[in-house]
């Protein structure tokens, strides 16, 4: 009887080992790195006019985005993402230091180091990350008709791009890509403007 038992605890103990070594569904690391498997296809943040400075408190506005700042960047996943953002047929700046808690000598796995555009996305786990999590980092909000405060209605329309292509529905669920080229357009129907279709990405970048 006693044997019985031991041999069963034995067989329950073997079976649990392989279910958690790869018998049974694999699972994504990304939550215990505090890291959302599926990223935020939504944006909040502030509702007014550009310029749209960098927010004082990014610790704050990575945890609002549902990330958590890391200690030094990580390097499992390691993309770029270029953002145009054109209000009235102009460029807005896309401020440094996006996700970046200087202070606190901690940083976010998305943000941004200068003010060309170029989101980085330096993960210690592989993971999905969106322009929703971005623009929740930047305190800005975005939606199918409107960034920030700027609205669509009247004259003024806004549209999203993906490498030149226009995307529908709301931004914040566009999916951050190497490579990518992003461009939001906000302005009256009548301003003309060249959609970038690219970026010119350094060498190794």
């Amino acid at each position: 009887m006693i044997v019985s038992i031991v041999v069963a605890a034995v067989i329950a103990g073997l079976t649990i080992a392989v279910l958690s070594t790869g018998g049974g569904p694999s699972r994504s690391t990304a939550p215990e790195a505090g890291i959302p498997v599926t990223p935020m296809k939504t944006a909040s943040g502030r509702v007014t006019s550009p310029p749209w400075p960098a927010p004082n408190d990014a610790s704050a506005r990575a945890a609002a985005a549902g990330l958590l700042m890391l200690g030094e960047e990580g390097n499992v996943e390691h993309i770029h993402t270029h953002l145009d953002v054109i209000v009235n047929g102009k460029a807005v700046v896309v401020p440094a230091d996006i996700g970046i808690d200087h202070k606190a000598q901690q940083i976010s796995p998305l943000h941004t180091h200068a003010e060309n555009g170029v989101i980085h996305v330096e993960s210690p786990v592989k993971a999905t990350f969106s322009l929703g999590q971005f623009m929740t980092e930047w305190d800005l909000a975005l939606t199918s008709d409107s960034i920030g405060g700027l609205k669509a209605g009247g004259a003024n329309e806004f549209h999203a791009y993906v490498n030149g292509k226009e995307r529908p529905g709301n931004p914040a669920a566009i999916e951050l890509r190497d490579h990518d080229e992003i461009a939001l357009v906000f302005g009256p129907a009548d301003v003309k403007v060249d959609v970038p279709s690219s970026y010119d990405w350094p060498k190794g970048k």
